[in-house]
């Protein structure tokens, strides 16, 4: 399953595209939700043993929010191409850049293959999002600085780096009005015991990959489940702080100063004014219900 518009695939480099030379796989390229949708129900009518996702990470986030409805409980392994702009599933995963759809087959037959959990979005009308990076308050606005690097031809690890960069002098040189250090009201209810809470956030981040790209260690410690880094608006102590949390440092003095960690959080819901971000993609304001969601199996090298 190949998206024509992913990075590489714009392109025309071969190695990243499914086109038919690798014998015994069906070859699709959906360019509406309508159609992935189709072409995963011929999938599954089929008896596929394998998906192979030709695309970057959301790409995937379409795929994996898509497949439930036609596999239900019996999905097949995931085999990733990254032909996106940042692959960030592909880096946790360890899958090179010039994986090939006849790697992922062999990959499969020699048993290779490793589990994630992905971060389940569920909104008021009932549609469950899957991916694997999430965020909200200022890292809306970081997402719309990385779209910028893109523009000017940077991506991967460097527009990572310019997007934190750009956020964190956004902020530091901000007056005290500015959108990035006012953050936004965020109301947080605990799913298992109905408590409620508000906080405002200069950042809300979330994931269940166990490695950023570029060696970032926001979320401190990789663990199982959600992990989750929320800091208080107005961020305090920014030049230190930035560092810190980068390289994985998590609680003492951070948290006294409003950057606080959670591992393997629970199913909570969300009220988030200013919408969120899932793997690239913004979604408008709302309710939603957060969660970490089923293993996935993936195709590992």
């Amino acid at each position: 399953m190949s998206n024509p518009r992913s990075r590489r695939n714009q392109q025309g480099n071969p190695v990243h595209r499914c086109a038919g030379a690798t014998p015994g796989m069906l070859v699709t390229e959906p360019t509406t939700k309508e159609a992935l949708t189709e072409a995963l129900a011929d999938f599954a009518a089929r008896g596929v043993e394998l998906v192979v996702v030709d695309g970057g990470d959301g790409t995937v986030r379409d795929v994996l929010s898509a497949a439930p409805a036609a596999f239900g409980a019996a999905m097949p392994p995931i085999a990733v191409i990254p032909s996106g702009k940042t692959n960030a599933l592909a880096l946790d995963l360890g899958i090179p850049w010039d994986w090939s759809a006849s790697d992922a087959q062999a990959a499969l037959a020699a048993g290779r293959l490793e589990t994630r959990q992905p971060v389940e979005i569920t909104g008021e009308n009932g549609t469950t999002l899957r991916g694997f990076l999430f965020g909200a308050s200022a890292f809306v606005r970081a997402t719309d600085l990385a779209q910028r690097t893109h523009d000017i031809g940077a991506f991967g690890g460097v527009a990572v780096g310019l997007s934190v960069l750009g956020a964190v002098l956004q902020t530091m040189f901000a007056g005290a009005g500015n959108a990035w250090r006012a953050g936004e009201r965020v109301r947080i209810t605990d799913m298992a015991d109905a408590t409620t809470r508000e906080h405002d956030l200069y950042l809300l981040l979330g994931s269940t990959l166990r490695r950023l790209p570029i060696g970032l260690k926001p979320l401190g410690r990789p663990g199982e489940g959600l992990n989750i880094l929320a800091v208080e608006a107005p961020p305090r102590l920014l030049p230190l702080a930035v560092p810190a949390i980068l390289a994985g440092r998590e609680g003492g003095w951070l948290a006294r100063a409003g950057y606080h960690h959670r591992h393997d959080a629970p199913h909570s819901r969300l009220t988030l004014p200013g919408g969120f971000v899932l793997d690239g993609e913004s979604y408008a304001g709302g309710v939603y219900e957060v969660r970490a969601g089923e293993p996935i199996t993936f195709v590992t090298p």
